[in-house]
């Protein structure tokens, strides 16, 4: 049988949640793996630019499929049993060591710097802002119904990672951060 892109069930502001629950489609948890799904595409980005070191494109390929599981999970109503495993703390601390391990070959920040650089930095640090809105829409649904802390840090560490990458690849190609300048005060 060949299933169909479109199934109609939505077409009064309704969508399902695994095991058949019906929300409405601004329902919040909705609302953050829209988010999720979002961040997860522009990660896609990333990964068809150039200018994205090979080194990265694995570590990507991982994440979105990561960002996969928190969507899984957040489709998941309480109570009912997800058929895959969760983000936990060990993908956590993994994500810092990759950080850390970057940071080794950048230079330190002495001052905020402007997102752009090439093309996958740019997009990178788009990545970042969306995923610090998807972390915003987690706390918001968390207030509401729990979201386990691994998610939570997940996220937070995550946009951290972003802008990190982001100075990796511009620093791979021989780009500059470019330093923010508060103007001063006359």
């Amino acid at each position: 049988m060949i299933m169909k892109v479109y199934t109609k069930a939505g077409d009064k502001g309704e969508t399902g949640l695994l095991g058949n629950l019906r929300v409405q489609k601004d329902h919040l948890r909705i609302q953050a793996y829209g988010d999720l799904d979002e961040l997860n595409a522009i990660v896609g980005m990333s990964v068809s630019q150039k200018s994205l070191p090979h080194e990265l494109q694995i570590c990507f390929e991982r994440i979105q499929s990561e960002l996969f599981q928190v969507g899984t999970e957040l489709a998941t109503p309480k109570g009912k049993k997800a058929m895959i495993s969760f983000i936990e703390h060990s993908d956590v601390e993994r994500l810092e060591q990759e950080i850390d391990k970057m940071e080794e070959s950048l230079v330190p920040l002495k001052n905020f710097i402007l997102p752009g650089g090439v093309h996958a930095a740019a997009w990178l640090h788009l990545a970042r802002t969306v995923c610090r809105r998807t972390e915003r829409q987690l706390i918001s649904l968390h207030t509401k119904e729990p979201v386990r802390a691994e998610v939570l840090e997940y996220l937070n560490r995550l946009s951290d990672y972003f802008f990190v990458c982001a100075r990796f690849v511009n620093m791979k190609n021989n780009h500059d951060d470019v330093p923010w300048i508060a103007p001063k005060k006359s």
